[in-house]
C-alpha cells in the first residue's frame, strides 16, 4: 500500500513561545495516516492557501515520487519547518516558526486561528549520528532551534553535547533539556546580517582532540557555507557531519 503524500490537518492551537518564536499544534484525522521517521531533526513543508484567493493548491507526485508542479508553480505556497512533537495517539503535530516581519509564512503562523486548514507533506530527517558516537557540536540559528531542542530530548545523556546557538536578543532563549554534558553557549547575532554571524566563530577555536564526534548545522545558507569550509579545513568530522541550509538570506 502507497503512503499517503499529503495530510489535512486544522490549527488546535497558537502559543507564544517566545518573541520570535510561535507553536502551531496541528490535529484532525487528516493526520492519522502521519507517520514520524522517529530522526530527530526531521521535517515537513506545510502548504499554505492562497492568501488572496484561499484556494489550496498541491504538487502532484508522478509513479517515481517526484512532485510535479503546475504551470503556474507559483500558486503553490509552501515552507520547511522542523516537526517540534508528533503525538500519533492524539493525532496532534507541534511546529515552532521563526516569526518576523513581513515573511509570508511568519504573517500566515501569527494570524492563524483554530480550524485553519493546512496541508502536510510526509517527514524525511537528516540526523545521523555515527554508532560509535561519544562527542557532537550542535549548531545553528534560531531556525535550527526547535531541531536542536528535539535532538537534546532524544539524545543519550551519556553522549557529550555542545551546543551553540545564535538568537537575535536575549529574549529569544528557550529552556532546553540538557545536563552536565550538554551546556548550551547562547549567542546574540543579528539574523539579517549572516556575514557577522557570531556562529562563524565556533568551530576555529572549538577542541577536536577525543574521537566518536559528529557535527549537526542548521542555519542560514552562506553561514552554512563558511561553516562547511571550515569543517575541511578540521579534518575530523569528514565523514561525520550534516551541514543543511534552512534559509537564505535572499529568501523568504
Amino acid at each position: 500500500m502507497t503512503a499517503r503524500p499529503f495530510h489535512e490537518a486544522t490549527v488546535l492551537r497558537r502559543q507564544q513561545l517566545t518573541r520570535g518564536m510561535v507553536r502551531l499544534t496541528f490535529n484532525g484525522e487528516g493526520l492519522s495516516a502521519f507517520r514520524s521517521t522517529g530522526i530527530a531533526d526531521e521535517y515537513v513543508r506545510l502548504f499554505f492557501p492562497d492568501p488572496e484567493t484561499g484556494e489550496l493548491v498541491l504538487p502532484e507526485i508522478d509513479g517515481d515520487g517526484r512532485w510535479i508542479f503546475p504551470a503556474e508553480r507559483h500558486r503553490v505556497h509552501y515552507s520547511t519547518y522542523t516537526v517540534r512533537r508528533f503525538d500519533q495517539a492524539r493525532c496532534e503535530l507541534d511546529i515552532d516558526l521563526v516569526v518576523h516581519a513581513g515573511g509570508r509564512a511568519s504573517d500566515w503562523a501569527c494570524g492563524a486561528r483554530a480550524g485553519d486548514r493546512i496541508v502536510i507533506n510526509n517527514p524525511r530527517g537528516l540526523y545521523k549520528p555515527p554508532p560509535d558516537l561519544r562527542w557532537q557540536v550542535l549548531i545553528g540559528d534560531a531556525t535550527g532551534l526547535p531541531a536542536i531542542a528535539r535532538i537534546l530530548e532524544t539524545c543519550p545523556a551519556d553522549i557529550e553535547s555542545r551546543i551553540f546557538i545564535e538568537i537575535d536578543d536575549e529574549a529569544d532563549r528557550q529552556e532546553l533539556v540538557t545536563g552536565p554534558c550538554a551546556p548550551v553557549v547562547w549567542l546574540c547575532g543579528e539574523a539579517g546580517r549572516p556575514a557577522q554571524s557570531k556562529l562563524l566563530d565556533v568551530l576555529p577555536t572549538l577542541s577536536t582532540e577525543m574521537d566518536g564526534g559528529y557535527l549537526w548545522v542548521a542555519a542560514e545558507k552562506s553561514v552554512v557555507r563558511a561553516l562547511r569550509s571550515q569543517a575541511e579545513s578540521l579534518g575530523c568530522f569528514a565523514d561525520r557531519q550534516k551541514l543543511v541550509s534552512y534559509w537564505s538570506r535572499a529568501k523568504d
